[in-house]
Formats: structure tokens, C-alpha cells, sequence
């Protein structure tokens, strides 16, 4: 990392600039900060086609930077105006590289969204309220089952063990019959094998990685900013929402469902916002018997190029679920409780009715659970 940091007195303002993981050619550094009126103003200079994320904070002591928003260059250098800027006494800023986006991954931006769902009166999805997520990937896909095989066979072979072997219909259809320990330890063999640090760890040192039987990782032993590993609730919705705010479902142009949108078992007569011509499992998928999945990626991606985040296959999340957790959230990156009996599942399934389909239904069940041809997962990457 190429780190410089200057401190520098403009008006009644006193702001550092700073740079963080210099690009490959034309080094990432802010070079001056100006005001524009009352506001800052930087100058950052970079590569070209890369995303920068635009971070600042108050006390260079605390360690916890914010973004601001990420930035695609489109010209060097460029200039980046900090419109919210409160008044204060000092205000440090810096540019740092979130890209590329690993290949068959999403960058999902920071910043706030509402959680949560008013529309149809679910207490656990309420009090609504505005979370801050930074800056991570997240997979486009469902994990498939043969990118599952070509984990699991290398993980076997390199100190991993699994409750489950995992399940599919036929190898472009998510993998299935999963537990949460499995997906948990999966994500760390995938990051080994590309050569990554895990980020799940059985000690709150992380030192030890999780290779092995069932255990509650601890929050203090995630590296949440290495690897690969499954998404926080919040994560997710804020991924399934897609960038649009205040609908019930992945896609912004309409608030009903169908068939044409997601695989899942359609019940017209029970739902207003079920719009589908006929009842049951969708027919485009029930040839060859259960599971009724779909293959990866076969219907439209939201806002953020994310497939399959309504239906399929219900998704595996990081939290413990806790039916009043939304009323002492974290306002920034919340975790879950710290313990629990049941794992969060998000996004409804082939099997499941529309209610279950939307962004912010949240379902729970054991961790141990691996339900028939019910459960699948995919990943995301913080930075």
C-alpha cells in the first residue's frame, strides 16, 4: 500500500490528503484540496477505468474511515467535491482502489438504504431504518454446482471437511443440500485456492482458519475486509435492492411478480402483488422431478447485475437471526446478535410463495440444517 498524508490549513478548515493501494501505472494520490465556498474540493489523480472510493474521517487516531461514494474514472486527474461536508475543525480525506471486481463479481457501492419493509406488515422486518454498508463484491450468481466440485475437490485434498457433499439437479443449477458450515467453510477453501487470505478463523486472534467440524465463528474471528465469505443480512438486502429504494422486490419497475421474474410458486389468489397467470411450481422448471430449480442467471439481473436474488434457491447469510434485532441495529455495517440458534436464509425459493421472495423477508433456521434441494449461497468480498 503507498500511503501519503499531508496536512494542509484552508480557511477555517484543517484537512489531510491522503492515497491508498497505488494502481498499477499511474500512481492513485489526491493531489491538493481547494474550497469551493465552504466545501472541500480534491484533486485525485489515477488510472484510468478503475474504481476509486472517496473515504474520509475526523480523528486519523480512530481508524475507521467512511466512503463518500465510489468514483469510475473516466479522466486523470479529476475532481471530487465533498457537498455534505459539515462544518468542522478538521476533515481527513483519502482515495483508495476497489478494483477490478473479481471476475464474476458485482461491485456493490457504499452507502445508506433503508431496511427493512413497511408495505406488508411483518414485525420482524420493522422498525425500517437506515443503514451504512461500505464497499464489497458480491457473487452475480447462486454458487452452481460445478463451481462448487471444483472448491469442494480441492478442498478435500487440502486439510477441509464437509457435513454435506452437496447436491444439484444438473451442474449449471446452484448447488443444494448444504448446510451453513459447509457454505461458511467453502467460502475459506475458495479463498486458499485462489491464494487469498480466509477470512473465517476459529480464535479471535485469526490465526487458526476454519477448515474443519461445526463451529460458531465469532465476529472477532472474521477478517471482514479478506477473502470470500457469505454476506451479513445487510448486506444482502442492500445487494437485492439493487440501488432503488421502497420495493418489495429485487426490480425497481414494479412492485407484483411473476413468473417471468423469479422461480417460485406462484399464488395469484393469495397475494395482490402475485400477478402470474395460473398457480404452482413455475413449468418451465418441473420436467425431470424435484428439485424444481433453474439454471444460474436464467432470469433479468436487478440494478446491481445480480441474478436470482428473488426465488431458486433460499440463501445463506452470515448473522444469527433475531426477530427484534432491527430495533438496536448497528447504523453502520451491522452484524447480528452474537449468538443464536438460527442462521438468517434470505431471497425464497422454487418451493416457496411469493411473500417469501421479498427483499426484506428475513427467514431463520438451524445452522446444521441442510433441508433437501432448499438451501444454496454465494459470496461477497469486502476491501
Amino acid at each position: 500500500m503507498k500511503t501519503a498524508l499531508q496536512a494542509v490549513r484552508i480557511g477555517l478548515s484543517a484537512l489531510a490528503l491522503g492515497a491508498g493501494l497505488a494502481a498499477q501505472g499511474e500512481a492513485l494520490v489526491i493531489t491538493n484540496i481547494t474550497m469551493v465556498g465552504a466545501t472541500p474540493r480534491l484533486g485525485v489523480r489515477s488510472d484510468l477505468s478503475i474504481t476509486n472510493e472517496i473515504q474520509y474521517c475526523t480523528n486519523l487516531s480512530q481508524g475507521w474511515w467512511l466512503a463518500l461514494t465510489n468514483v469510475v474514472v473516466a479522466q486523470s486527474p479529476y475532481w471530487f467535491v465533498d457537498v455534505g461536508a459539515p462544518p468542522s475543525p478538521q476533515r481527513f480525506y483519502r482515495a483508495r482502489v476497489v478494483g477490478p471486481t473479481p471476475g464474476g463479481m458485482a461491485l456493490i457501492p457504499a452507502g445508506s438504504f433503508t431496511m427493512g419493509d413497511a408495505l406488508d406488515g411483518e414485525s420482524d422486518a420493522l422498525p425500517l431504518h437506515t443503514v451504512y454498508a461500505r464497499a464489497f463484491c458480491m457473487d452475480t450468481n447462486l454458487v452452481s454446482y460445478t463451481f462448487w466440485q471444483q472448491v469442494y475437490q480441492w478442498a478435500t485434498t487440502h486439510g477441509y471437511s464437509f457435513d454435506n457433499a452437496g447436491a444439484c439437479k444438473a451442474a449449471n443449477h446452484p448447488v443444494q443440500t448444504i448446510n451453513w458450515y459447509d457454505a461458511v467453510k467453502w467460502c475459506n477453501a475458495r479463498s486458499e485456492k485462489e491464494g487469498q487470505a480466509p477470512a473465517y478463523y476459529t480464535d479471535a486472534a485469526q490465526t487458526v482458519v476454519y477448515r474443519t467440524g461445526r463451529v460458531d465463528v465469532a465476529s472477532a474471528g472474521v477478517n471482514w475486509s479478506a477473502g470470500y465469505r457469505l454476506p451479513t443480512e445487510a448486506e444482502w438486502e442492500k445487494a437485492a435492492r439493487g440501488g432503488a429504494a421502497g420495493h418489495r422486490f429485487p426490480w425497481s419497475d414494479a412492485d407484483t411478480i411473476d413468473w417471468s421474474r423469479a422461480n417460485y410458486v406462484a399464488n395469484p389468489g393469495s397475494y395482490s402483488y402475485d400477478v402470474n397467470p395460473m398457480s404452482g411450481y413455475d413449468t418451465n422448471f418441473t420436467s425431470g422431478g424435484q428439485p424444481y430449480t433453474s439454471p444460474v442467471g436464467s432470469f433479468a439481473p436487478n440494478g446491481y447485475g445480480l441474478y436470482d436474488m428473488a426465488g431458486n434457491l433460499w440463501e445463506w447469510c452470515w448473522d444469527w437471526y433475531s426477530s427484534t434485532y432491527y430495533s438496536s441495529s448497528p447504523a453502520t455495517d451491522p452484524r447480528g446478535e452474537v449468538a443464536g440458534s438460527s442462521r438468517v436464509l434470505r431471497g425464497g425459493a422454487w418451493f416457496a410463495q411469493a411473500s417469501y421472495t421479498r427483499c426484506a423477508y428475513r427467514s431463520k433456521v438451524s445452522p446444521t440444517a441442510s433441508y433437501d434441494y432448499g438451501f444454496g449461497f454465494r459470496c461477497v468480498r469486502g476491501f
